[in-house]
């Protein structure tokens, strides 16, 4: 496995007199497999320089890209690079899967007209595109290439990559920041996502880690997505060699010289280099680790978003019609029909669907239960049946497992829960974003809430102060006494998000009341929400204000309902201990004793 690096700074390119050595160019690595495998690591403003290399050589032809993420100085290449002008080239882009636009619409942003005059239709290869969650893929004609891909922790999703080729192993790992800000330093042990990123990059003969600050500069720069030298020196431990790079376009040619010797000279560890453009290292086979394999990292392109179709039969006009509204900004096909079981099976035999939607005004109706006989019905194939998603009031999980639904939007619902539930439906994912289902005693839960005369009043000290020292205690950028009413969530006090309310069903907080509800006492924690079923889709977490990690005390009043909770959240996954999440529940109590005027 042959690794060239063409681009080795991170967040801006810097070309001059004082990069010369170590180079200017965003990130950009090239590898090339024994059996002529090309694999490019992020495209940005290095690939310029490779594609001419590839060009020259012939080599040009067929390639994978992986990208870390969209960020800029990660795609800023790909209008430059040649190979993907040449009619006949084959190329395969890889990225992580987003909510928002896809793949394609991404990358294409950077080249619309008003920023460039060559759009993304107009280059001449062909390009296939593919959205990867963690997991791994194999590369290569002959799937010679076997690549883990892996979450980082960064602002925007953005995945590590892990490549076993020829009896060689390396790991990609750039814009990542140590979970814990303790491990910034280096000196202690690394514990709970830490470990686990370590265990990620153990046995790699080459770990190209992102290496942008050193411990000292990393103090003012917390939460802006990159790591510490010391950092990358400590999860590398068990690697072979580790290659410092995502430079920081401030450190110069001699800086690098200087920071390089100085950890050489006083940190044990994988032989240490810094990534110079233009430095080629060939990783000879070693017996390095097997590939360990996982889930599938791919989904399907882009295209199943658009090709996909459904089959709408609406017994509630309006919301029929919201539902078809939200489906036309997806630009998804929506054939409506009437809502008799003949007319579905018709149009689900015309249209092949990905997806029947059914909407009732009670969400029992016989209708429904005949729809659903009658897809089901004998000599109907069992792999063409769409999925079958019903809108209506309610829940009865039995009686839609019964009728062979495949999934319920249960109303009222926000239209981005809607969208999320159906694009996943189109997509053939599991959406990982679930409703929390209201405790048994929900009208008096909501009566006691409305009792406390606490919503929409005005900010008092006496709860911002409670707020202030919870955010302080578990030193976390978000915190809020939250009152959950009956579709939405109401902020009596908070620090760091910059709005009052927001719809329930993005709540983390509902689903702690729901808990407290059933009788559970303790906070609600999620250490990392990417790895929650629950709320790994939930908009919050894929978007502003980008939640990884969460913990809400419930407020339970005297009478035994919950009114919402004190929480507490940050944009990098965390594992409180015991004494913090102590501290939550003893300020949690003043909380509830100021509402209860106690």
């Amino acid at each position: 496995m042959l690794v060239r690096f063409y681009g080795t700074r991170g967040s801006l390119p810097v070309p001059g007199p004082g990069t010369v050595r170590y180079g200017g160019n965003t990130s950009c690595v090239c590898v090339r497999s024994r059996r002529g495998t090309l694999v490019v690591l992020d495209i940005g403003t290095g690939a310029y320089a490779l594609g001419r290399d590839l060009t020259a050589k012939g080599l040009a032809g067929r390639g994978h890209l992986l990208i870390t993420h969209t960020h800029w100085d990660h795609i800023q290449g790909l209008p430059f690079f040649a190979p993907l002008f040449v009619p006949g080239n084959e190329w395969d882009i890889y990225a992580p899967r987003g909510l928002g636009a896809s793949l394609r619409e991404t990358l294409s942003g950077q080249m619309q007209h008003r920023y460039f005059p060559v759009s993304l239709d107009q280059l001449g290869a062909t390009i296939r595109y593919h959205e990867l969650v963690e997991g791994s893929l194999a590369l290569g004609p002959d799937g010679d290439v076997a690549v883990e891909a892996r979450y980082l922790n960064h602002p925007a999703l953005t995945l590590g990559y892990r490549l076993q080729a020829d009896g060689a192993s390396l790991v990609y790992a750039l814009d990542h920041e140590p979970y814990a800000a303790c491990a910034a330093e280096g000196r202690t042990p690394l514990r709970g996502p830490d470990r686990r990123h370590a265990e990620f990059l153990d046995g790699a003969d080459l770990v190209i880690h992102d290496a942008q600050y050193t411990a000292e500069e990393y103090r003012d720069r917390q939460g802006w997505g990159h790591s510490t030298v010391e950092y990358a020196l400590r999860a590398a431990k068990g690697a072979r060699r580790l290659a410092l790079m995502h430079h920081d376009p401030l450190r110069d040619d001699d800086a690098l010289d200087a920071l390089v010797a100085r950890y050489r000279a006083t940190s044990p560890g994988p032989d240490l280099i810094a990534a110079a453009e233009g430095l080629s290292l060939d990783l000879t086979q070693t017996g390095a680790a097997a590939h360990r394999g996982g889930a599938s990292a791919e989904r399907a392109p882009d295209t199943a978003r658009t090709e996909a179709a459904v089959v709408l039969a609406a017994a509630d006009p309006a919301l029929g019609a919201r539902i078809a509204g939200l489906l036309a900004e997806d630009e998804v096909p929506v054939h409506a029909v009437a809502v008799q079981p003949e007319a579905v099976r018709a149009a689900v035999a015309r249209h092949r669907p990905a997806l029947v939607v059914l909407t009732d005004g009670t969400g029992t109706g016989p209708a429904v239960a005949a729809i659903c006989d009658a897809l089901g019905a004998p000599g109907s194939d069992p792999e063409a049946r769409p999925a079958l998603v019903l809108a209506a009031a309610g829940t009865d999980p039995a009686r839609d497992e019964a009728l062979g639904l495949a999934d319920r939007l249960a109303a009222p619902f926000t239209d981005a829960f809607a969208r999320t539930r159906l694009r996943a439906w189109l997509m053939r994912e599991t959406c990982r974003w679930e409703r929390a289902v209201p405790g048994p005693d929900e009208a008096g839960r909501l009566a006691a809430v409305a009792g406390l005369a606490l919503l929409d009043t005005p900010a008092e000290e006496r709860f911002d102060r409670i707020v202030r020292l919870a955010a302080e205690a578990l030193a976390t950028p978000y915190a809020a006494l939250t009152l959950i009413d009956r579709d939405r969530q109401w902020f009596k006090a908070s620090i760091g998000l910059g709005f009052r309310e927001s719809a329930r069903d993005l709540s983390l907080c509902d689903h702690a009341v729901a808990a407290a509800g059933r009788g559970a006492a303790d906070a609600l924690v999620v250490p990392d929400t990417h790895g929650d079923g629950r709320f790994a889709d939930n908009p919050v977490v894929t978007g502003p204000p980008h939640i990884r990690f969460y913990a809400g005390q419930p407020l339970v009043l005297a009478g035994g309902h919950c009114i919402g909770t004190l929480c507490v959240a940050d944009t990098r996954p965390r594992d409180p201990d015991g004494e913090a999440l102590a501290q939550l529940r003893r300020l949690a109590g003043l909380a509830l004793a100021e509402a209860e005027g106690r």
